[in-house]
């Protein structure tokens, strides 16, 4: 129930439906009076959540900052959070936009500074039809050159809370030694220690797939509107809201 919950908050959280009620609403209202408030309150929240300037201040305060791991320190794992691939209609695997958190994990495994990695990530889709997220990312890292041996996958979780409960019988049952490095996207870290740390893991947070960096300030890209931030705000806003439900829920 919890799971099918979030795929609706996720729904409710996307500011382009918000202006597509507000429309539709304003169309079939008979009162002018009404249809002019909804047809401004359209405007503000379509102005607001495609101002770029309003998104990147927004992600930049979320967003921690860079991780630098200590020189020499070797950790037995990382645990990297799927949620960066997909399957076409042929069950073929492909990387999406997150797939900076491939990247770093392999990365810190070729450099020697973690010994294993722990893909966690099956199915997070309502109806389950695609196959396992973490399969498709082993045979991607046994392609980057990472032994079978090193890799280990959790392959049934549908969400960040089972994510930790799941991946927490396998690291239990390795007995590795902690701290573990958890890897995943700059904006989802903060919802992503609350609930490993809840569920009790000992992680260091290695944030990485930076939706905003700083950049030099300039005019018109700041006021002229994007389209595409409807979209993104909606992801940022399940963050935000998410990691309130999980807390109030006691899952974080």
């Amino acid at each position: 129930m919890f799971f099918i919950l979030s795929k609706v908050l996720l729904f409710l959280l996307m500011p382009f439906w918000w202006i597509m009620i507000l429309l539709l609403s304003a169309w079939i209202s008979k009162s002018p009076k009404i249809k002019k408030r909804l047809l401004v309150m359209a405007i503000v929240i379509a102005v607001v959540f495609t101002n770029p300037l309003l998104y990147r201040t927004a992600v930049l305060a979320w967003q921690p900052e860079p991780v630098q791991l200590p020189a020499g320190r070797v950790y037995e794992a990382g645990i990297v959070l799927g949620g960066m691939a997909g399957f076409d209609k042929y069950d073929r695997g492909h990387f999406g936009d997150p797939a900076d958190r491939f990247i770093q994990t392999a990365n810190l495994f070729h450099r020697g500074i973690i010994k294993r990695i722990l893909i966690t990530g099956g199915t997070g889709t309502l109806n389950q039809a695609n196959p396992p997220e973490s399969i498709f990312l082993k045979t991607a890292f046994l392609a980057n050159g990472v032994p079978d041996s090193c890799i280990i996958i959790e392959s049934q979780s549908r969400n960040t809370y089972e994510n930790a409960v799941y991946s927490k019988k396998l690291i239990d049952s390795l007995h590795l030694k902690p701290p573990y490095i958890l890897i995943t996207s700059a904006t989802h870290i903060r919802r992503s220690e609350n609930v490993f740390r809840k569920a009790g893991y000992d992680v260091i947070s290695y944030p990485c797939d930076y939706k905003v960096t700083p950049v030099k300030f300039r005019f018109l890209a700041s006021i002229l509107p994007n389209s595409s931030l409807l979209d993104q705000w909606a992801v940022f806003l399940k963050e935000m809201v998410g990691l309130a439900v999980y807390k109030l829920t006691g899952k974080a």
